[in-house]
């Protein structure tokens, strides 16, 4: 097994990135249906959230009739895709135990744990199909022209649409849009330093002006402070598991003093960086509203309703129940109410205690690990993880809309090619042998 997953290793590092034309017409019309139909879904991710919605139910519908069940189970098994499902499970079972809340606000509270009930499914999907690439060529694409609209708004913000009064931010919210950002800036580190490896410099500088273009806009345009945590975490690691010792040493220097040089030339970085420092010094000290104090206090009153029901939670649904009677008298921050207390194992907790905990890091545990190896798809795999699990310390990013479904595609499609390569070597293999 260890050699066949070495194998694996060196073959994702070999992967093209274009790909095989008369391999992708060879397949059968349904395979083609449901790959059109992840193109189309990841590329709406950054803009719309209706078209994202159909198209995802689309594209899992579309892959139901080609299940074979004991080729599901396998892969639900090998993928360890298995905890995603069972975190659905308990939010659906949690309706069951949700005291004083409304089988509407329970069933809102099932809603965002669906995508990860389709996580096997995308798996098996990208298992078998040929066209994995283009679903990376369609987020990279919509994510370019985000990034270009984005940049035309901030130069000329009239241009920007009047629901949304943020100059750089066309579409959604900044929250989405960093994310979306981040990840690409990111992902693009493996294929760009393969392309230096295989000394095809002009396309290696190409990506590279766009991973800088994306990097840029986050610094001068419009950040979520939460990337201000995960972007030098995921560069850091891409560079610890994939650069020379010399390299990497000289690269952490490099990064150190270029963060410095834009923090001093963006307003946009100052102003983010030190908004943290100074709403964090008023808790406590006033009963003044800001973002990171009511953070604070959603946090602590979420470690109090855990205590309150350890094992099992409140049940699905019910953290607004919950904050809305805390909330009752009170004054300033004590009287703030949320449906979201803003971290991702505390919104767990509250909801299914310890149960729900276990089933949530034993998900992140268990993708970080099957990811942990060298090439393209491995890279991809962990770092979507990173974000997610780094992100999800300041919110709830399995369960928000873009975030989540990052997540869940990202972890599919990882998931997916590498199975696809071990079982192509392990046929490989039996067809030698005999």
């Amino acid at each position: 097994m260890e050699n066949k997953l070495s194998r694996v290793t060196v073959d994702a590092k070999q992967a093209s990135f274009v790909p095989n034309w008369r391999l992708c017409l060879a397949l059968p019309s349904s395979m083609a249906a449901s790959d059109f139909l992840a193109c189309i879904t990841v590329a709406s991710l950054p803009w719309s959230t209706t078209i994202t919605s159909i198209f995802s139910a689309l594209w899992a519908l579309s892959v139901c009739p080609r299940i074979r069940i004991k080729e599901f189970v396998d892969t639900l098994v090998r993928s360890r895709s298995g905890f995603a499902a069972a975190l659905f499970a308990v939010a659906l079972a949690g309706t069951l135990w949700a005291t004083d809340v409304s089988w509407a606000a329970r069933l809102r509270g099932v809603n965002p744990s669906v995508k990860f009930l389709m996580m096997p499914i995308l798996i098996y999907h990208f298992q078998k199909s040929s066209r994995a690439i283009w679903i990376l060529y369609a987020f990279l694409s919509s994510c370019t022209v985000l990034l270009m609209l984005s940049w035309i708004t901030a130069v000329v913000p009239s241009l920007t649409s009047i629901a949304n009064l943020q100059p750089g931010v066309p579409v959604k919210n900044y929250i989405d849009q960093s994310q979306s950002f981040a990840l690409c800036a990111v992902v693009l580190a493996w294929p760009i330093l393969e392309l230096i490896r295989s000394r095809k410099i002009n396309l290696a500088l190409l990506l590279l002006a766009l991973s800088v273009a994306f990097l840029v806009n986050l610094s001068f345009v419009a950040l979520a402070r939460t990337a201000l945590i995960y972007v030098p975490i995921m560069l850091f690691l891409f560079g610890a598991f994939y650069l020379p010792r010399s390299f990497f040493y000289g690269a952490i220097a490099c990064f150190v003093f270029l963060a410095g040089t834009a923090w001093l030339a963006s307003s946009t970085l100052r102003d983010r960086t030190n908004s943290i420092l100074l709403e964090y010094s008023k808790y406590g000290a006033s009963n003044e509203i800001t973002s990171a104090g009511m953070r604070l206090e959603y946090w602590r009153k979420s470690l109090i309703f855990f205590r309150e029901a350890p094992v099992l939670g409140h049940g699905t649904g019910s953290v607004q129940t919950l904050f809305d009677r805390a909330a009752h008298g009170q004054t300033g921050l004590a009287a703030q109410t949320i449906s979201n207390p803003h971290n991702q194992t505390l919104n767990v907790a509250v909801q299914w205690g310890s149960v729900g905990c276990v089933i949530l890091y034993a998900m992140w545990i268990g993708q970080l690990t099957f990811f942990a190896g060298s090439g393209f798809y491995p890279w991809l795999g962990f770092i979507v993880v990173v974000q997610n699990i780094v992100s999800s310390l300041f919110n709830s990013h399995l369960f928000d809309f873009v975030p989540g479904w990052l997540y869940v595609i990202g972890v599919s499609l990882a998931a997916g090619m590498i199975l696809q390569r071990v079982d192509g070597i392990a046929r490989h293999d039996g067809g030698g042998e005999r």
